[in-house]
């Protein structure tokens, strides 16, 4: 269902306000004390956005796609890691209203709209990332229940959330391995232990942490869609929404980046003029805000898509390699722009410049979409 453009520019209006007068007075500084945002995280509550893309008949605002990667674009103007605490929890909502049972969506949906559940995706291993094939965490069926064990990495959400959408094994000789993978959501609890938090390079201020199940005990219900082997097909739909947020992500980043590199480039003076007047910064602007641009068409066309239930994995896959490929770029080329004061951190360049790379890995690496791509391509092309 499209979102009344009304209704969507209300919302839009009301994210900006709050991005302009609460995130962006704050980000840098808890950014780089690497402190969770709390208050933020609250107002994000306040604001529904928890809800998003949850249906109304589920106490969500039922925004559908293409005004959801509006709004991710919009926190990340202010700062990226917002958008984080948001993605894997409205990936949760998605797998449970897409795939799950009636009693499952029953169960979890208001609660998650209401941000009183926080939901993680639990799919990263230590020895499978973009192979999820070769994920170990297993599910052992005991009567009623799964008894799980396995370990997960650069989880988001994993220590501030609540829920979590657990990727394991339910048949250990299925062919291909893929068959072989169930989906699970389960509460945190007896049998769930938070490990460490990682330390990174950029996306400061979420938690993104190491996770262990011990004989977590799960009741068959729990089964995502009640039916095991579906996992992996269900994972790879939530993927292109992942995706596709990761492409917002990227056009927010690098439309702040761009922001002040020709804000600076107005009032910045050498040689007698604002160095806007010199032809190589105004190259440099050129370039940045067409690939941006691009950038984000190609992320409206993947949501719009995914908005009216077709398949989009070459769309979202296209939107995300461009579109982070593009963040990282103009990140660099505002740096470069503002000179040595964009190596400092008077400007908030520095961060776009550490948060861009994780666009590139995120939600699949650039090299596993130039192969997705380049599969969807010959398929399409021999049909």
């Amino acid at each position: 269902m499209t979102t009344p453009h009304d209704v969507r520019e209300q919302i839009l209006a009301t994210v900006r306000r709050f991005v302009q007068r609460e995130v962006m007075p704050v980000a840098g500084e808890l950014e780089h004390r690497n402190e969770y945002p709390h208050a933020l995280v609250g107002r994000l509550r306040e604001l529904g956005l928890f809800g998003a893309t949850i249906p109304e008949a589920y106490g969500g605002l039922g925004l559908d796609c293409t005004t959801y990667a509006m709004v991710v674009e919009e926190l990340c103007r202010g700062w990226m890691s917002l958008s984080g605490v948001l993605n894997t929890h409205l990936l949760l909502a998605y797998l449970l209203y897409t795939h799950g049972t009636e009693e499952q969506r029953r169960r979890y949906l208001p609660a998650m709209a209401r941000g009183e559940h926080r939901g993680a995706l639990c799919l990263t291993e230590p020895e499978a990332g973009s192979d999820v094939q070769s994920l170990r965490t297993t599910a052992v069926r005991d009567g009623d229940w799964y008894v799980l064990n396995g370990s997960k990495t650069f989880i988001t959400n994993a220590r501030h959330g609540t829920l979590y959408a657990i990727a394991a094994k339910t048949d250990l000789h299925a062919e291909p391995p893929y068959r072989g993978i169930s989906m699970f959501v389960g509460e945190k609890g007896a049998g769930t232990r938070v490990g460490r938090d990682i330390d990174k390079l950029g996306y400061k201020g979420i938690d993104t942490c190491e996770l262990t199940f011990e004989d977590y005990r799960l009741p068959s219900t729990n089964l995502i869609g009640g039916t095991e082997g579906r996992g992996f097909s269900q994972v790879m739909s939530a993927l292109e929404v992942g995706r596709i947020n990761i492409a917002a992500r990227a056009v927010g980043v690098a439309a702040a980046a761009f922001t002040h590199a020709i804000d600076y480039a107005r009032h910045r003076r050498t040689f007698g003029k604002p160095i806007a007047e010199h032809q190589a910064i105004q190259l440099k602007l050129a370039d940045m805000a067409t690939k941006i641009e691009a950038a984000r068409l190609l992320t409206y066309q993947a949501a719009e898509r995914k908005d009216r239930g077709a398949r989009c994995d070459l769309e979202a896959g296209m939107a995300k390699l461009f579109a982070s490929e593009t963040c990282l770029e103009v990140a660099i080329e505002a740096m470069r722009v503002l000179g040595g004061y964009g190596y400092t951190t008077a400007f908030p360049i520095e961060r776009y410049y550490r948060d861009a790379p994780l666009l590139i890995i995120g939600e699949g690496t650039n090299e596993i979409q130039r192969l997705v791509i380049a599969r969807q391509l010959l398929q399409r092309c021999a049909s």
